[in-house]
C-alpha cells in the first residue's frame, strides 16, 4: 500500500510541475506580466496554493488516493494569495 500511495505522489508530483496552474497563470496574464516575471510568479503562486492545499489534506486527515484527488483540484483552483 505504501508503494501504491508513494508511486501517487510521484505521479502526481511529476504532472504538477509540469503544467502551470490555470489559475495562477491567468492571475499572471491579469498583471501582464512575461517572461522570467511571469515564470517566477507562477511558481510562487503555485508553491504557495501546494502549501495550503496541504494543510487543507492534513485537516481533512486524507491519504492515498483521496489526497492526491484532492491536492489536484485544490490546487487547480487555487488562486494566488490575496
Amino acid at each position: 500500500m505504501k508503494k501504491i500511495c508513494t508511486l501517487a505522489l510521484i505521479a502526481f508530483a511529476s504532472t504538477a510541475g509540469s503544467a502551470a496552474d490555470p489559475a495562477c497563470m491567468t492571475a499572471a496574464k491579469e498583471k501582464k506580466l512575461a517572461g522570467a516575471a511571469q515564470t517566477s510568479f507562477v511558481k510562487r503562486c503555485e508553491k504557495d496554493a501546494s502549501a495550503k492545499c496541504e494543510l487543507d489534506s492534513k485537516e481533512k486527515k486524507l491519504a492515498g488516493a483521496a489526497k492526491t484527488s484532492h491536492m489536484k483540484k485544490c490546487v487547480a483552483g487555487t488562486g494566488p494569495a490575496a
